[in-house]
């Protein structure tokens, strides 16, 4: 049954029938044995009609009780199709955006009225309309592959944008890009220069925030442009691992040297990540090209030949040492390569989340940005 927004409470009725008689309201409640107070409540609808009021109601105003109890059924109705509505748009709202997470992270303020959370996930993805989900803008020359995302992962890559906004670069150019990429080369030998990569990439002109994964994320990395010329690098570091780490950074600057655009990068690394079957002829390549960020292919297959499958901690350190690359590195490149298990020399792959965001402006972990007022 379809009821009008504003059903009148059946009060306003006793009200009209006590003006054409005029009576006041303790008239009433003489004539129905009832106390003042237990008719003010009805009549502002506080209290219910129940049946032997429905019957004293139409006793007293010669109307029949069931013109009370329809009215009071009516009524009762509209209030709860409202909550329903409530109700609704909540669900809404929840399946659009992981509205608790963001509440406890602190990029939207806590409530529980619905028109205070829609108004607070429009701020967060500058939108007018939540009927759609939010596009990350791009502005690039090549247009990114369409990739549909959860709700997570869509308020990690938003989250990121408005993060980096506030990061300070150098201009994007080619020739900064390359020269960017030799001095990333000289941080890998040592876990502690990993703090100096935030400044390696503002000077060539990328943009680069740390933001925790939400649960249920699977983000690793991503790539996203501003504009034109304003590349961001967003990760997760959900694997708090040296190898991890420079895989997920050297394929993000894979996206951003071919400006492939909108790329969000899940399962990238790990013992789940994606079998080359699985993955497309751009994230192959950008696989291709991490890998050999650091590590020149022909160097890793020669080691391969000569060394594999008996891959000793002291032939690893040797390799290392030889072409200036952390022990873990490589470690990570066997076990991606399928030559060592995850399960072996797990000591070498050491934690680097605490050094990276030292200095990258981070979200999470502690770290507080504040957010739009």
């Amino acid at each position: 049954m379809d009821l009008p927004q504003n059903t009148p409470c059946p009060g306003e009725f006793i009200r009209k029938e006590l003006e054409e008689r005029g009576w006041t309201q303790l008239d009433l409640a003489r004539i129905l044995n009832r106390t003042a107070a237990n008719v003010n409540e009805i009549i502002q609808g506080k209290r219910a009609i129940l049946p032997e009021t429905a019957i004293a109601l139409g006793e007293a105003f010669a109307t029949g009780a069931e013109v009370w109890m329809n009215r009071e059924s009516a009524y009762r109705l509209s209030l709860a199709e409202r909550s329903t509505n409530d109700v609704r748009r909540r669900a809404h709202l929840y399946g659009f955006a992981p509205i608790k997470e963001m509440e406890k992270r602190g990029w939207i303020k806590k409530s529980d009225d619905p028109d205070a959370i829609a108004a607070e996930l429009k701020m967060f993805f500058e939108v007018d309309d939540l009927s759609i989900p939010p596009e990350i803008v791009a502005r690039t020359k090549k247009t990114g592959r369409e990739i549909p995302l959860t709700p997570e992962q869509r308020a990690w890559c938003f989250r990121a944008r408005y993060l980096a906004r506030s990061v300070s670069t150098k201009p994007f150019t080619p020739d900064a890009f390359q020269k960017g990429i030799r001095e990333l080369r000289k941080l890998a030998a040592w876990p502690e220069e990993c703090r100096k990569v935030s400044r390696v990439l503002s000077n060539m002109g990328i943009r680069f925030v740390v933001v925790e994964p939400l649960p249920r994320s699977r983000v690793d990395g991503a790539a996203l442009w501003l504009d034109d010329d304003g590349p961001i690098i967003v990760v997760s570091l959900r694997y708090d691992r040296v190898d991890s780490f420079w895989h997920t950074l050297g394929h993000e600057l894979s996206h951003i040297a071919h400006r492939d655009g909108l790329e969000v990068d899940i399962d990238l690394v790990g013992e789940d990540r994606k079998s080359p079957a699985e993955l497309s002829s751009v994230e192959l390549r950008a696989d291709r090209e991490a890998a050999a960020l650091l590590i020149d292919s022909e160097e890793i297959d020669d080691f391969i030949v000569r060394v594999g499958p008996l891959y000793s901690r002291a032939r690893i350190n040797q390799f290392a040492n030889r072409i200036r690359i952390h022990p873990g590195v490589i470690v990570g490149q066997l076990q991606h390569r399928g030559e060592l298990k995850y399960s072996m020399m797990r000591d070498v792959l050491v934690k680097v989340r605490d050094i990276v965001t030292a200095e990258a402006l981070t979200d999470g972990w502690g770290h507080m940005t504040p957010t739009k007022e």
